[in-house]
């Protein structure tokens, strides 16, 4: 089940801005999960990693440390680093911290994210997850008034199931999608018969 703030409640554009403006940072907080992920990517694969940080933005010297390790990292948000290039090429991990509850459009924002992940490719989500419908009315996570969009673990298992992507929920706000590789079989249609 999906949890959503009517539209009608959403802040506008600008006064979202100016929220953003005066929270508090987390970069130390994505750049530990970013280099995490792609501590785990490195065990199965040698190979250069290109990833992509979505609705947030760290510190130069994550992406320069990444680079210095052969791989690459691009970043886009919405506010901060709106580079729509970035959005039509795709990745071998995205990275979504805390970001998930302030998509207004979520089933928009999820089709995307799933198309800019390679086959193979992992996508760690960092989200607040709803455990009870009946504390909605007490639970803080839902006083942010930026935050639209409120998840279950249902919620990501039945999209998980719809894209045919592998789950793992590694804690109460770590969630782990990857995307099947693709097959290398490949059949004679003529020996189906």
């Amino acid at each position: 089940m999906l949890l959503f703030a009517d539209a009608n409640s959403h802040l506008p554009p600008k006064a979202e801005l100016n929220k953003y403006q005066t929270a508090t940072q987390k970069h130390k907080a994505t750049s530990q999960l970013i280099l995490s992920l792609v501590g785990q990517i490195e065990q199965e694969s040698k190979a250069p990693l290109t990833g992509l940080n979505f609705g947030r933005v760290v510190t130069p010297a994550l992406v320069d440390e990444l680079a210095i390790n052969g791989h690459q990292l691009y970043q886009y948000d919405p506010f901060f680093a709106p580079q729509h290039k970035v959005l039509k090429q795709q990745y071998d991990f995205i990275c979504c911290y805390k970001v998930f509850e302030h998509f207004r459009f979520p089933n928009r924002e999820w089709r995307l994210l799933c198309s800019l992940l390679k086959p193979g490719g992992w996508m760690a989500i960092n989200t607040q997850l709803l455990t009870e419908l009946t504390g909605f009315s007490k639970w803080h996570h839902k006083n942010n008034l930026t935050h639209v969009s409120f998840y279950q673990q249902a919620t990501f298992q039945y999209l998980a199931y719809q894209a045919e992507f592998k789950l793992l929920f590694a804690s109460n706000d770590l969630i782990l999608v990857q995307k099947p590789p693709k097959s290398d079989i490949t059949r004679d249609p003529s020996s189906l018969v």
